[in-house]
């Protein structure tokens, strides 16, 4: 396990320095929702009602920015196919690349939308399913965009590939997610979105990191 923390710690640095990807994907997030009240209008009823569509649809496309560099980067200078013949499974490799992607990309997305759903008017008592939905659902942007990176692995116009490859399989994500967030706002549950989230996220972490190991080593023979 310490070479899969060295993983993720190295994924980490490199997302959150100068050249990452992670202070991008964050400001992509905060111009999009910062938009729409000057697109649509200030009227505070009408920003309620479109505030978790419009965090949920910003999320989601942000998140996409920088998985055409998941693996892209090391495959050129030739670190991942060092990564594929070191001890540790190519699985588990994989694996800590995908919770690096989150880390330094879905994890700070679900800590800075309550902020500004608070700016699209969003219901207070939205607000914790707001962040519970997205706790749930952007680890499976980062695993189902793990697989559309590995597939795309070598391929012109990557970037353009992989949203793609991923946005119809992570139609479910949003709509969940978006209907917990309604469904606390109206007073009702959100216990069965977020649970469907959690499902979802589960078949993910189980079936992800193979399919993308599998990609990624038919790019690399």
């Amino acid at each position: 396990m310490s070479a899969f923390w060295a993983i993720v710690q190295r994924d980490l640095r490199i997302n959150l320095g100068a050249q990452g990807a992670a202070l991008t994907t964050i400001l992509f997030f905060v111009l999009a929702i910062s938009l729409f009240p000057l697109g649509v209008g200030p009227e505070p009823q009408l920003l309620a009602r479109i505030s978790a569509g419009v965090i949920w649809v910003a999320a989601l496309l942000a998140a996409q920015l920088s998985l055409d560099r998941l693996f892209q980067a090391d495959h050129e200078d030739g670190t991942l196919d060092l990564l594929a013949r070191a001890p540790l499974p190519l699985t588990l490799t994989i694996a800590a690349k995908l919770l690096a992607h989150w880390l330094g990309t879905g994890l700070p997305l679900a800590l800075i939308a309550p902020l500004l759903a608070i700016m699209l008017q969003m219901d207070s008592a939205a607000l914790p399913a707001l962040l519970l939905a997205l706790l749930l659902g952007t680890p499976s942007l980062s695993l189902i965009g793990g697989i559309g990176a590995a597939l795309t692995l070598g391929a012109r116009r990557g970037a353009v590939l992989v949203p793609l490859l991923t946005l119809p399989l992570l139609i479910p994500v949003l709509i969940f997610g978006v209907g917990a967030v309604e469904a606390a706002a109206t007073g009702l549950s959100a216990s069965p979105h977020l649970l469907l989230l959690g499902a979802f996220l589960a078949l993910a972490l189980v079936l992800s990191p193979f399919a993308a190991a599998a990609a990624v080593k038919l790019a690399l023979e």
